[in-house]
């Protein structure tokens, strides 16, 4: 064995420790007469199992003035032995990090230099105080942070003898460790996890458990387009553990062409190996093909493929049908790629998880993504939905496309919106003309979208149904947005993704599905009948019937010339039912002070009684859709509560109070 090690640095004559680890190279013949090399970092001398081990770097029984092996000759002058012993005990040895025996004394030698800000030049050379990492040699200057880079270690199951293996056969086969994967099964589909996989900073895979329920209505949207053509080519930009390019191809088997890519090479890894683990064939792969000869339990489902690439560079290479977009935070930057080469009629799934600025609360970065200007009101999740989707509409207008929206959704800390894409100038141009401002009351929070034209008008306080500015000192009124006006769900879609959930066995996704509905038509009437063409934006959708599939593609997979893909008839725009009233009010907002509101079921019963449309709202568990005006709102509302009697009242007795018909409280 031959081991050839990297220079030393010398210093006063003495040899002193290497600024940053080496790394050695050994090369081992083995008995087939081949030679493998391994290739791993070399410990820094700062690390060390005892403190014998520590004075052992230095000749402490001879004479004469010594140097630290850890400081600079600038900071620890040379001494005589019994005040190099103390100082290597007090300053390096009693402030060790300890990992599996391994004592990880503070080190002084120029490893580490402080960065230098932009107002103190000075302080460029400046030298700072820092241990090295027993597992990846890296430097960290706090304890407390070198103890919190040791766990995710821990968490990743990787730990000293991780990086002393072959690295050709690291490359070949990842390291697997049972211990340190987590399996998880979600909608039939099994996939590894890292122990902290819910924590994007310090893991190569994130997986968030929580976007379980986008992940299932990102399934039935694709379900209910196959329903419509096949196959269709659908792309997972963002795979990170592929758990939903994989279910896609699991469920909807041969009438989806799924494409999961990622740019992580982590995360590519872990999508090839999630894709053994459920038995599905990666395109280009060579194993399962060798396979299928031993079973029908080893032949492959599916098959997907497994793609490294930025996702703008293969939107703009590729043409599809569908894309899903699940960045971490905003999707802005990926918009003009999605909309550049998806096919007519084809869908665009867009989710986006930067709460902070579509929640109104770093408005200047809302500005700086969205370009919209919004405050914090009632309706701020139905707001950020409508934020979304002007981005969508604006970055398929500018590639002369349309948009319809067929869903938008705004659940704990996402906002999901799906899109079908309509091509022409023409379809843009009626996209682009549903992006209005909205006039919003800051004092009773009452809103209207501003009415389409260039004309400036004398005030746009007269556009308000509310009196607040006539009444109140000031300016009463902000102007939001650009925002989407035109309605946000499509319910002859959401009726077929409902059916999508049935048949796929999502129980826990049925309740909101019907509640979409419900709130898509603005009605409390539940019911979800579906009939086998619905119109959408004017398009007749026929759906697929049983053996129809096979007709309309060759065994090749190709659509045949001069048929309608996926049997979608365009037809003039005919008349269709009334879009549902945008936004909603919140009954506890607008609840009266001394008054015992009345339960939400029994107040929407009242409004339909008063000859309004009304439903209940996902945004919102305490929210009421209606199209109603807020004054209108708030006399239901004063009509229907009961007064609070209070407690003097109570422990006497007490006199019901008399109240008209309007909720004013008499004399």
């Amino acid at each position: 064995m031959k081991a050839v090690s990297g220079g030393v640095e010398e210093a006063n004559g003495q040899s002193c420790a290497r600024s940053a680890a080496s790394c050695d190279t050994v090369q081992v013949e083995g008995s087939d007469g081949q030679t493998s090399v391994n290739v791993g970092p070399e410990r820094h001398i700062s690390i060390q199992t005892t403190l014998e081990g520590l004075e052992k770097l230095v000749d402490l029984n001879g004479a004469g003035r010594k140097s630290c092996p850890l400081c600079p000759e600038e900071k620890f002058k040379a001494c005589y032995s019994h005040k190099l012993r103390r100082h290597l005990q007090n300053l390096h040895w009693k402030v060790y990090v300890e990992f599996e025996g391994q004592k990880m004394c503070i080190c002084h030698l120029p490893c580490r230099q402080l960065r230098p800000s932009l107002g103190a030049d000075q302080a460029a050379g400046r030298l700072v105080a820092h241990y090295h990492c027993v597992v990846c040699s890296v430097t960290i200057a706090r304890k407390t942070d070198m103890i919190s880079h040791l766990k995710r270690h821990i968490n990743k199951g990787e730990t000293e003898a991780s990086y002393s293996q072959n690295t050709d056969m690291l490359e070949q086969e990842p390291v697997r460790a049972g211990q340190a994967y987590e399996i998880m099964k979600e909608l039939g589909t099994n996939v590894q996890l890292l122990p902290n996989h819910s924590t994007p900073q310090k893991s190569d895979t994130y997986f968030n458990r929580k976007m379980k329920t986008n992940r299932q209505l990102v399934f039935c949207a694709l379900a209910v387009l196959a329903e419509e053509r096949s196959p269709l080519e659908c792309l997972d930009a963002f795979g990170a553990t592929g758990i939903m390019g994989l279910q896609w191809a699991k469920h909807l088997r041969g009438a989806v062409k799924v494409i999961i890519n990622d740019i992580s090479e982590p995360c590519v890894k872990m999508i090839k190996e999630n894709c053994q683990l459920n038995n599905i064939r990666m395109e280009g792969s060579r194993t399962p093909r060798a396979a299928e000869g031993q079973g029908d339990a080893d032949t492959p489902i599916a098959t997907v493929e497994v793609v490294k690439m930025d996702a703008n560079v293969i939107m703009h290479l590729r043409a599809f049908d569908y894309i899903h977009l699940d960045p971490f935070g905003t999707s802005v930057n990926y918009l003009d790629a999605a909309f550049r080469n998806v096919r007519n009629l084809g869908i665009v799934s867009v989710t986006s998880t930067d709460t902070g600025s579509l929640y109104s609360k770093s408005l200047n970065v809302t500005l700086r993504h969205y370009g919209c200007q919004i405050v914090r009101t009632e309706y701020y999740r139905e707001l950020a939905a409508r934020m979304v989707v002007a981005s969508v509409a604006r970055a398929a207008a500018r590639c002369n496309k349309g948009v319809e929206v067929l869903l938008a959704v705004a659940l704990e800390h996402f906002v999901l919106v799906v899109v079908r894409v309509l091509r022409g100038p023409t379809q843009a141009d009626e996209a682009a003309k549903r992006l209005r401002q909205l006039l919003h009351c800051q004092w009773c929070e009452e809103r209207v979208f501003l009415k389409p034209g260039s004309m400036v008008e004398d005030s746009l306080y007269r556009q308000l149904p509310c009196q607040c500015h006539g009444s109140m000192p000031g300016k009463t009124a902000v102007e939001l947005g650009p925002l989407w006006s035109g309605p946000l769900f499509n319910t002859g879609f959401l009726r077929r993704m409902l059916v999508a959930a049935v048949k796929h066995s999502m129980e826990d996704l049925q309740p909101l599905l019907k509640t979409l509905v419900c709130e898509a038509d603005c009605t409390t009437v539940k019911s979800f009948s579906v009939t086998a063409n619905q119109v959408e934006c004017g398009v007749v959708i026929k759906t697929l019937q049983k053996g129809e599939g096979a007709d309309s593609s060759d065994q090749s997979g190709k659509r045949k010339p001069g048929e309608d893909s996926g049997s979608v008839v365009k037809k003039l725009k005919t008349e269709a039912s009334l879009d549902h009233p945008p936004f909603y009010y919140s009954i506890h907002r607008h609840s009266i002070r001394g008054m015992n509101m009345p339960k939400l079921n029994k107040f929407l019963q009242y409004l339909t009684e008063a000859g309004f449309r009304v439903s209940r709202t996902h945004f919102d568990p305490t929210g009421v859709r209606t199209d109603a005006t807020l004054e209108q709102f708030k006399s239901v509302l004063t009509k229907y509560s009961a007064p609070t009697y209070s407690n003097a009242q109570s422990a006497g007795h007490s006199m019901p109070v008399a109240t008209d018909d309007a909720g004013r409280v008499g004399n």
